[in-house]
């Protein structure tokens, strides 16, 4: 209760100007280095150090962004897809040391040697193993009956 009579009585006390001291926020120091509790010298050097990692930051992500871009061009020159002028972009501006990671080769790598699998007399027997022969009689009988059918309609001699 004290401590609430203390306050109303003291900021009544400082709206008429008798007493209390000020505080004044608003006289910031004009140099930021001090703002920052730092000397001249130490602000300089840290703004330096944080240009510098802004800059090696950018140049990994550029580099990252090349190595996609890389890695998507291999994928459209493997299945035959467009080539992209934006990808092509990305590489050149990376420069040409640009290489795909290895863990994204590995996947790309295991993921040709699968088809290539498939593709080969072996993947293809495989292949016919896992088929179910009646569904496949099946429509062929259908598929055999419907020429029956549209050839008698069309033909006046059968």
């Amino acid at each position: 209760m004290s401590f609430f009579l203390k306050s109303m009585v003291s900021s009544q006390v400082k709206n008429l100007g008798l007493g209390g001291e000020e505080k004044t926020e608003d006289a910031a120091p004009a140099d930021p280095a001090a703002a920052a509790g730092m000397t001249r010298e130490e602000y300089e050097e840290y703004q330096k150090q944080l240009v510098e990692e802004k800059m090696q930051r950018d140049a990994d992500f550029l580099h990252k962004k090349a190595e996609r871009a890389t890695l998507r061009t291999c994928l459209r020159d493997k299945y035959r897809l467009p080539k992209s002028e934006q990808d092509e972009n990305m590489i050149q501006m990376a420069g040409d040391d640009v290489d795909v990671p290895e863990e994204l080769l590995k996947m790309v790598d295991e993921d040709a040697t699968e088809e290539e699998e498939k593709d080969s007399l072996f993947g293809q027997i495989q292949n016919l193993q896992n088929m179910d022969m009646d569904q496949i009689k099946e429509k062929a009988q259908a598929t055999m009956t419907e020429m029956k059918t549209k050839a008698e309609e069309k033909c006046s001699v059968m």
